[in-house]
């Protein structure tokens, strides 16, 4: 098992306004924890599905379409990442999230760490520049090939990729086929996080026939200010168990 380290960070509550097009929320906004938390949080979710001793590379692809541009300025995406770094620490031993941004292109990459993951998305994310329109399938193949490259794979260490996105992609297509492809050749399971209501076409990944292995998920989070970490957690870890025992039989569970 992973030796999991918890920092001292301090947990915060931030009010945050309704993202453009998303009508305010009717509950509260969710109180904000710290990655220490977090890493608690996402170990009860992962032993709550038999993962607690499962190895992944934890990558987190982020939509820069002009669409999220709220979503970035009120520290959402931010703390998406932070979520993800909880959930790494209990699965990867390198302390480090892989993060692609994508719009029209790959607009770039970035590090989140235990050490240095404060404000790091806003500020990256604004230094990027002009916010382009939707294609999933660079943002797709970046990642498939970063795993390739990475020290992870060399030792047959399968990837966890949590793919965030608040809008249907425009080359549709090309996505489903990567998708299919990927689950005949790679060690790679797709956790889609849907923000807002214009998110259909990731339900139709997740259910999208001619794949040998169902290797996606999506977890709807309709306003994402409002959605407890747990929930979130529960939404990436829980097909990830069926997929591992799909691909690689219940005796790689064990490390």
């Amino acid at each position: 098992m992973l030796t999991k380290i918890f920092s001292r960070a301090q947990t915060q509550t931030v009010a945050l306004p309704a993202p453009a097009g998303l009508a305010p929320a009717a509950a509260a906004p969710a109180m904000r924890s710290s990655v220490a938390d977090l890493t608690k949080k996402a170990a009860i979710s992962l032993t709550k599905h038999g993962l607690e001793d499962q190895q992944a590379a934890v990558y987190l692809v982020l939509d820069r379409s002009g669409s999220m541009r709220q979503f970035y300025e009120d520290g959402t995406v931010q703390y998406l990442a932070e979520q993800v770094l909880g959930l790494s620490r209990n699965l990867d031993d390198d302390g480090t999230v892989p993060v692609v941004f994508f719009s029209t292109d790959i607009d770039g990459t970035t590090e989140v760490s235990v050490s240095d993951y404060a404000g790091r998305i806003q500020a990256k994310h604004k230094a990027l520049g002009h916010m382009g329109r939707t294609y999933y399938d660079r943002a797709m193949d970046y990642v498939i090939k970063l795993h390739h490259a990475s020290d992870a794979a060399a030792k047959g260490i399968p990837a966890l990729v949590v793919f965030q996105s608040d809008g249907n992609p425009d080359n549709r297509t090309l996505t489903e086929n990567i998708l299919r492809t990927a689950s005949e050749e790679e060690d790679i399971f797709w956790a889609f996080v849907g923000y807002g209501t214009n998110v259909s076409f990731l339900t139709k990944l997740d259910r999208l026939e001619g794949r040998r292995v169902d290797n996606a998920s999506h977890f709807h989070a309709l306003d994402p200010r409002t959605v407890a970490d747990e929930a979130l957690y529960d939404g990436i870890t829980g097909q990830f168990k069926s997929w591992l025992q799909a691909t690689r039989g219940a005796s790689t569970q064990q490390h």
